[in-house]
This record gives C-alpha cells, sequence and structure tokens, in this order.
C-alpha cells in the first residue's frame, strides 16, 4: 500500500499496449529520452512491490522521477526546494581549502524553526542513513551531548541535546540546544535533516518541519559519485549576485572596523567568523 508510481508507469496506463511486432517502445525520462529496447509490455500494468524504506516516503521526501504534488519550488540543482510564503531560504556556505566559498546545505527558516537540509549519493542498496545516525551520535556524545533514538514519520530519527559553546546558565553550567536529525534513505540517494529551534522541541512546530522536509524533491542525476558524497547544489544567478554583494559588505565592513579614525590600522580587531552549519 505503500508502493509509490512512478511517472513513466502512470503514462504506460493511458497509453494502450503495443501491438507485437511493433517497434522497441522509447520512453522519455528525467534524463532524456532512454531506450528500452529489451522491455516486455505486459498485458496489464502489474504493482512493483512495495520496498521496506519506501513506506518511510510515502507522502515524501520525492525523487525527481515521481509524481511529487505541485508546488511552487526552487530549482537547487540536486534539490527542489518549496518556496512558501513566510519561508525563507538560506544557503550554507564554507570555505575550502583555498579559501573558496562552496556551498554546503540549504536551510529553510520558518518562524522560529530552522530545517538544514542536504543531499547525499547513496548506493543502490539502502541503508546508509543507518550508517549516518551513528556517525551523528559519535559526534554529539564526543561534545558532550546526549542522543535518544526516536521512531518519527520518516523512520529512525535521532533527537539530541547538542552544548551551545559559550553559553551558561546562572549556576555555570553548560547550555545546550533540542535538535533533531532526520533522514530517508531515497533511490541512490539520501536526505538528511537537521531541525533546530521550535520544531525539534514543540510538537505542533515539529509537524511544520516534517512538512518542509517531504516537500522537497531529489535529483540524483546520472553522475557517479561515491557513497556519502554530497550532491551538488547550484544556487540560481540572482541569489549568487547577492550572495556576493554581501560577502562585499562584510569584507567592507572588516576592513571598516579594522582601522581607526585617522586611517591606521587598529590592532585587536576580532576575525570573521565561518558560517554555521
Amino acid at each position: 500500500m505503500f508502493g509509490r508510481r512512478k511517472k513513466k508507469d502512470q503514462e504506460t496506463d493511458r497509453g494502450a499496449a503495443p501491438e507485437s511486432g511493433s517497434s522497441p517502445v522509447k520512453k522519455e525520462g528525467a534524463a532524456g529520452a532512454v531506450s528500452f529496447d529489451n522491455e516486455i509490455t505486459p498485458e496489464a500494468p502489474k504493482a512493483q512491490p512495495a520496498k521496506d524504506v519506501d513506506r518511510h516516503r510515502a507522502t515524501g521526501p520525492w525523487d525527481e522521477s515521481e509524481d511529487a504534488p505541485e508546488a511552487n519550488r526552487m530549482d537547487l540543482g540536486s534539490m527542489q526546494v518549496p518556496m512558501e510564503q513566510g519561508t525563507d531560504i538560506q544557503v550554507n556556505v564554507a570555505q575550502d581549502k583555498q579559501g573558496k566559498q562552496r556551498v554546503i546545505g540549504i536551510t529553510l527558516v520558518r518562524g522560529r524553526t530552522s530545517l538544514q537540509v542536504q543531499p547525499f549519493a547513496a548506493p543502490k542498496s539502502s541503508g546508509l542513513w543507518d550508517e549516518m545516525r551513528e556517525e551523528l551520535r559519535g559526534q554529539v556524545t564526543q561534545q558532550g551531548g546526549r542522543v535518544e533514538d526516536h521512531e518519527g514519520p520518516f523512520g529512525a530519527e535521532l533527537r539530541a541535546l547538542v552544548p551551545v559553546k559559550g553559553r551558561t546558565n546562572e549556576e555555570g553550567k553548560q547550555m545546550g540546544q533540542r535538535v533533531r536529525f532526520i533522514g530517508v534513505d531515497g533511490p541512490r540517494w539520501v536526505l538528511r535533516g537537521v531541525v533546530r529551534g521550535e520544531g525539534a522541541s514543540k510538537p505542533e512546530m515539529m509537524a511544520e518541519a516534517e512538512r518542509m522536509f517531504a516537500g522537497i524533491v531529489v535529483a540524483r542525476g546520472d553522475q557517479p559519485a561515491p557513497p556519502s558524497e554530497m550532491l551538488p547544489i547550484v544556487v540560481p544567478k540572482e541569489i549568487q549576485d547577492k550572495m556576493s554583494e554581501a560577502a562585499k559588505q562584510r569584507a567592507a565592513q572588516k576592513g571598516n572596523a579594522g582601522r581607526s579614525p585617522n586611517g591606521s590600522p587598529e590592532s585587536g580587531s576580532a576575525g570573521e567568523q565561518p558560517p554555521s552549519t
């Protein structure tokens, strides 16, 4: 009952079965024309057996080959992210060893809830999300945080209390923030989400974060990629221009902050901190 029907399956339903001796069937897929010369078309289409992991994607996230619900989405290459009124889409960047900025994720911010999403390549056999959870568990515990397993709408997830660097309460004890690590295995991809804010603690906002996560469409593509490698996120040019302008403004502010009123360099100025991910 949780099987997902692909677009090409539905198109076969609507079309008449080819007559015997007709030319090979060709279907148009997401990657272009695909030949199915060796395909035997059954007299009546049969539903594919549902995979165990697919039941966690019954209502999304979606693969680009599937019939996702209609929505206004921003095309980011490996992901198509819903664009909704009241939701801000932020691009997460970090500097590589050469000092160049690279996109490492997308964060959807709605009210006091943030959802960072990252798509990764995965093997044909599912199970990469299980490995990722164990890695995340180790990272949180090494930082002194606490982690609990939980069964959510997308299957197994982690709910954690992560220490916040530099924040202590009146008694001097380390303060932390609640974080949810959600994820789902798709066809040769894994989509991972990190929920912070009210979406990690308040039930009604948890559901809102889950709805945003479920609305994402992943475009794995045919390019070879080793498992666990993040799929490339392509930012639209207009957003790239805004990012470049913002970077110039930060650089100018940094330069002005490092100079005294007479224009000479000022010692002790703080360096720019890397973006939070």
